[in-house]
């Protein structure tokens, strides 16, 4: 029985960028082959980041991938580890893209994956099963693949699927059965979503199972936009066994040892099968020397949230990690955000500084004559607590030059105050190069419960898919986690307990508009998560008129949804990401 040294690369790649790419491709497959790695597994089209949505159509994108793989089969071997099988997915082409009048049927731009190995692309595998549903338009970029790729490595059968082959039942793995494999790979660009990772080992037991082959996982971390990849990658056996299992939110190398069987002697070179695929063989390499040194084992690495614990340590890192790779990969060298004292700029403060350091962080605040001094106290007690840089910046001259010039009353006085602070703090930014943080959660976003330009402006919202009861929840575990290891609670307790204000008017309080956000969350979830209409909710035990008020809000605030800052996506149904409505709408569920 064949010992194949397995390396999945847990890594984290950007999209467009094919040089830094490769370069990671070849460091990570340096690192492997040096621990003795036959085969090294890279995630979904590792070569150009993922997703490249309408990159797809320019024909120069599509071209400069092709030519990307070529060059680091090249280099690979170049670097003396042509005699590994490097499995990479990139993006390929057999035809125009679809906005093109020359596309035919059956042919357009390809989600691919290649072996590469001595120097040259053996083997190519085009994604069968292409998503349609939450983030996912592969439909509008890609076209279906109808053969499944079986490449001998070593003296086994390694059937090649990527992502999506994997979710669904039949095609790619019931074809692997049909072929007789000992391996199938899956390579991955799968975002988080909470309590996915829950899913995602059942499923690649059904899989193993489906196939009657050992699967190895392997997923891209760090984030791309609203979205995040948090790793997770593992090998699982037919019966369900986990043979191991990576860390989340983490690069990583998982090494492991797979005792598989040998391939069969001479199997036909291409065969038709009952699972709707054909089924193309390549030789990559024959028998292999036994792995050198100690065996591999990857070890388990169980998730960052078991059963029966919080969810808040797995949504603060996805959060964090969101945070991070927006502002790096975009290359701002800092961010600022307006400090208020509440709970919200509280906590994306200390998100703030546990991605970036507090030297990369301004907390601005911008005390208005409505201001209390307990919510100026409190966001300097934060700024104290994290280290960040703090500005005082009254806003209150200001205001009063604009009502000299301009006769306002009642919420467009409130409104004014909140555009001044976003103006401020744009300014700052064209000044100095930060980047703006907005610091609306989805409660508020849900219901329009911000000013247009004002609080809501800015260039990424960390917060924007954090129901208002979660942020309390994040608030509390991020100070008890503190706590436990000895160090200040980043967050003021007065933050977290003192009933939420905008503070735009005298003795103002979220709940003089709104209702109870336990209550409204519910509603919320229920509506925006979940797809309920009015009847739904109300059978859930919700107040009829309360839903009828709370439903009429969320419709009114669809264009301010349109127009806000992109956000980290930690939840089933995002805005903009996964939840797409038109502004111009009649349909109502409330009465």
């Amino acid at each position: 029985m064949p010992t194949l040294r397995i390396a999945l690369a847990q890594v984290n790649p950007t999209v467009g960028d094919l040089t830094g790419n490769a370069r990671i491709i070849r460091d990570r497959t340096r690192q492997a082959t040096a621990e003795g790695a036959h085969l090294i597994a890279f995630p979904e089209m590792m070569l150009t980041g993922y997703p490249v949505e309408d990159l797809v159509f320019r024909e120069s994108f599509v071209d400069a991938s092709r030519a990307a793989l070529e060059r680091l089969a090249t280099d690979l071997a170049a670097d003396g580890h042509g005699s590994a099988a490097v499995v990479v997915g990139y993006l390929d082409a057999d035809g125009p893209p679809p906005t093109s009048a020359d596309v035919r049927a059956g042919r357009g731009p390809r989600n691919a994956l290649a072996v590469l190995h001595e120097g040259r692309v053996a083997a190519r595998y085009f994604k069968h099963h292409l998503p349609n549903y939450g983030v996912f338009d592969e439909d509008r970029y890609f076209v279906s693949g109808d053969t499944l790729t079986v490449a001998r490595i070593g003296g086994v059968d390694v059937a090649l699927t990527i992502c999506e082959d994997l979710w669904q039942a039949g095609g790619p793995f019931a074809a692997a059965r049909h072929a007789g494999v000992g391996l199938v790979v899956n390579i991955n660009g799968s975002p988080y979503e909470l309590n996915k990772d829950d899913v995602r080992l059942p499923l690649v037991g059904r899989r193993a199972a489906e196939a009657g082959a050992t699967v190895a996982y392997v997923n891209m971390v760090g984030a791309q936009d609203e979205l995040v990849f948090e790793g997770d990658s593992m090998i699982v056996e037919p019966d369900g066994t986990v043979l191991a299992r990576g860390p989340q939110f983490v690069e990583h190398l998982l090494l492991h040892d797979l005792d598989l069987p040998a391939a069969a002697p001479e199997p036909a070179a291409d065969s038709p099968t009952s699972a709707g695929m054909r089924i193309a063989r390549v030789v990559v390499s024959d028998a292999l020397p036994a792995p050198a040194g100690p065996p591999a084992a990857g070890g388990i690495v169980e998730p960052i949230v078991a059963e029966d614990v919080s969810d808040e340590p797995e949504i603060w890192r996805a959060l964090v990690v969101g945070l991070r790779d927006y502002v790096d990969k975009n290359g701002f060298p800092s961010v600022v955000l307006g400090l208020s004292g509440g709970i919200d700029s509280a906590l994306v403060a200390a998100l703030a500084v546990d991605a970036l350091g507090p030297d990369r962080v301004i907390g601005v605040s911008m005390p208005s004559q409505h201001s209390s001094e307990h919510s100026r106290d409190d966001a300097a007690e934060l700024a104290k607590r994290t280290g960040l840089n703090y500005r005082v910046e009254p806003i209150q001259p200001m205001v009063d030059t604009f009502l000299a010039n301009l006769s306002l009353a009642g919420l467009a006085v409130e409104n004014l105050q909140a555009r001044v602070r976003g103006v401020l703090l744009m300014a700052l930014s064209n000044q100095e190069g930060h980047l703006v943080l907005t610091t609306g959660n989805k409660s508020e976003l849900a219901v329009g419960y911000s000013t247009l330009y004002g609080d809501s402006v800015g260039g990424f919202n960390p917060i924007k898919d954090v129901w208002k009861t979660t942020v309390w929840r994040l608030a509390r575990w991020r100070n008890a986690d503190a706590a436990a290891r000895g160090e200040q609670p980043p967050i003021p307790e007065n933050s977290i307990t003192k009933p939420p204000s905008a503070e735009l008017a005298p003795g103002q309080l979220d709940t003089d508009t709104l209702p109870d956000y336990t209550v409204l969350d519910a509603i919320l979830t229920g509506y925006v998560d979940g797809d309920l209409g009015r009847a739904g909710l109300i059978a859930a035990g919700h107040d009829p008129a309360l839903v009828d008020r709370v439903l009429r809000m969320v419709d009114l605030a669809e264009y301010k949804r349109r127009q806000s800052a992109p956000g980290t996506k930690i939840s089933i149904k995002a805005f903009g990401r996964d939840r797409r409505l038109p502004i111009t709408n009649r349909w109502r569920e409330h009465g």
